[in-house]
């Protein structure tokens, strides 16, 4: 339950304690104990933490520990209602403040707020800023402020949203509560922009690393729309929930229509339908066990449904932030699941017209098109997907994750040591002062009004007799590997050396670099045999009792009307079906069991254990 005491000489301690008896978790991950220490001293931070990573617990146990009022600030009602019906099963005292509600219900949730009833507040950008909200929020204490999805505050991210930049004002509103700003997907450039626009310069910046181990990665080109392929892989994995992304409406319904002729549970879900047509069929996708949403990007992000065993792309998304974003809507419960990319050549045309035809400036157009065609240089790669997407947000010293596509079967390669070595002295000489499309210019000879300093370089057109594309995908390869590297800039990123023993490996030829060969439609990869399906660690013995646990969770959930994974996660039934505990002592100590749960469903859970 949420604490009323005095924050101890150490912040951490009680906060450990209700992330114990509270959340049921033993200790924190990663960089979480160094967020949250940061808020409970009552500073801002910005913290970029993995899909699956804990970041909400980053600023939901910070407000359960400082006195006061938490406010969160999601763009999602569907992701703010997931959230506070999770907390309230926990026994957190948590709501949403959104238009749906009712004169009265709105009247009621004040007279909350005002007598220190709630202990976190979910609301929108534009609701948390409109006028009477800010100023009746100012006058109630308030423990913190946490921005969810701070990408969205970026022309540089993959999600930017105009109202999101409305909260830089909070920084003079309200300057002496902390702002917690998280995301799990952010470049440097874009972390730069959410500092800026968010008021966070000079504040604690927490980047943990972006593996997700349980995410085996694939892709292969598509042939026409990709949809018979889409239905073999969904075959090939029933039982399980699943989400698939497509570029259009039409080939949303087209697809779930497909699906749903060969028996499989398929629901279309995209911004052309009504509000509440979308409502029901999220709800319906969250409370079933092994549905399949058929998907626009407007299912996009923050679905906190942690079983979703795979996440498949009928058509690629638009940015690396976005594939990373999306996939990682695939297996939260730390469990194995899949990522599968479907992509072609006119999808890559497609996606720069798009870009194209915006009502934005050619700066915005630029990097957008350049982070498309970093995506494509990913998927058509030659080394491993994660680790690619791992050095694409900056981590060093990546290494491969032995399960993607890419490392169970390397595709044919064709050496470019050579030409690595003329881009990489290029990119020495130039000395980092420039970007990628002025160092092609250097080594093809094309740059105008070059002066004569430069021309006197050995650099200087030293790859002209190849073609200024074959030096673009080259260069997207070489910071995919590391060997450059981007430096933000104020949004003019400029391209250096990377690793220092990397490039000087490559300069000895003691390190090759290769590029893929481009394989022939009719040779495009038809899947991967003998890759591991993506199931839950259940032992033989153990199954049934899990299954029992599963069947009283599904009953439960719909009595409650509640998605089943808020009750318990799939992780936590699996784990109760192993330790088959006796006691509640036994119970208590299983992660995911906590006081609130266990007053609530711990008779019934140890009752099915005994049964089974």
């Amino acid at each position: 339950m949420p604490s009323t005491a005095p924050i101890p000489r150490d912040p951490l301690d009680a906060a450990r304690a209700i992330l114990r008896d509270t959340f049921g978790h033993a200790d924190f991950r990663g960089l979480q104990a160094g967020v949250v220490g940061e808020v409970l001293a009552g500073r801002s931070a910005l913290a970029v933490l993995p899909t699956g990573g804990g970041k909400s617990l980053c600023y939901q146990i910070p407000a359960l520990v400082r006195p006061g009022l938490g406010l969160v600030v999601s763009p999602l009602i569907a992701l703010m209602a997931d959230q506070v019906a999770a907390l309230q099963q926990a026994g957190v005292r948590a709501a949403r403040l959104e238009s749906g509600l009712s004169l009265d219900d709105r009247s009621a949730l004040w007279r909350r707020i005002e007598g220190g009833e709630l202990d976190l507040l979910y609301l929108s950008p534009e609701a948390l800023m409109a006028g009477p909200t800010l100023d009746r929020l100012a006058r109630t204490p308030l423990a913190l402020i946490a921005v969810d999805e701070a990408h969205c505050v970026s022309q540089w991210g993959h999600d930017f949203r105009p109202e999101y930049r409305m909260l830089g004002r909070l920084a003079d509103a309200l300057p002496d509560v902390p702002r917690l700003a998280v995301t799990a997907t952010a470049d440097a450039r874009t972390r730069e922009d959410i500092r800026r626009e968010l008021r966070l310069e000079g504040c604690a910046e927490f980047v943990d690393s972006f593996a997700r181990p349980e995410l085996a990665l694939s892709a292969e080109r598509k042939r026409g729309k990709g949809h018979a392929r889409v239905a073999e892989l969904v075959a090939a994995r029933p039982g399980r929930a699943g989400v698939i992304y497509c570029g259009s409406r039409d080939g949303a319904e087209i697809l779930a229509e497909a699906l749903r002729k060969d028996g499989v549970d398929a629901t279309a879900y995209h911004a052309g339908l009504d509000k509440d047509v979308r409502a029901e069929r999220l709800e319906q996708f969250l409370e079933a066990e092994a549905g399949v949403m058929v998907a626009t990007i407007a299912f996009g992000m923050g679905i906190d449904k942690p079983d979703v065993r795979y996440v498949i792309h009928a058509d690629p998304p638009a940015s690396i932030e976005a594939y990373w974003q999306e996939v990682g809507r695939a297996g939260r419960d730390g469990q194995p699941a899949e990522g599968i990319t479907l992509y072609g050549s006119a999808d890559l045309a497609w996606a720069l017209r798009r870009l194209d035809s915006r009502d934005t400036s050619a700066e915005v157009k630029s990097v957008q098109a350049r982070k498309a065609r970093q995506l494509y240089a990913m998927l058509d790669g030659a080394t491993c997907r994660a680790a690619a997407v791992r050095r694409y947000f900056g981590e060093e010293a990546v290494q491969v994750c032995g399960q993607c596509d890419l490392c169970l079967a390397p595709p044919k390669l064709t050496d470019a040591t050579e030409l690595a070595q003329k881009a990489l002295s290029a990119a020495h000489r130039l000395g980092g002062r420039f970007g990628r499309g002025r160092l092609v210019d250097h080594l093809t000879g094309k740059t105008k009004d070059v002066m004569d300093s430069e021309k006197a370089l050995s650099t200087w057109a030293i790859g002209a007799d190849t073609a200024a594309n074959t030096w673009r995908d080259l260069v997207d390869q070489l910071l995919f590997e590391g060997l450059l590297k981007e430096d933000p800039n104020d949004g003019r990123p400029l391209v250096g050396l990377g690793d220092a023993d990397g490039v000087r490996a490559v300069y000895r030829g003691e390190r090759r670099v290769s590029v893929r060969e481009q394989l022939a439609a009719a040779k495009s990869s038809r899947g991967r045999k003998g890759a591991k399906a993506a199931s839950l660690y259940v032992d033989p013995a153990d199954v049934h009792l899990f299954e029992a646990l599963r069947g009283w969770r599904r009953e439960e959930a719909g009595r409650q009307h509640v998605p089943p994974y808020v009750i318990f996660h799939d992780a936590t039934l699996a784990a109760i079906a192993c330790s088959r505990p006796r006691t509640e002592s036994a119970l208590r100590a299983v992660d995911g069991v906590g006081e609130g749960k266990l007053a609530r469903y711990g008779e019934a859970v140890l009752k099915l254990v005994r049964e089974n």
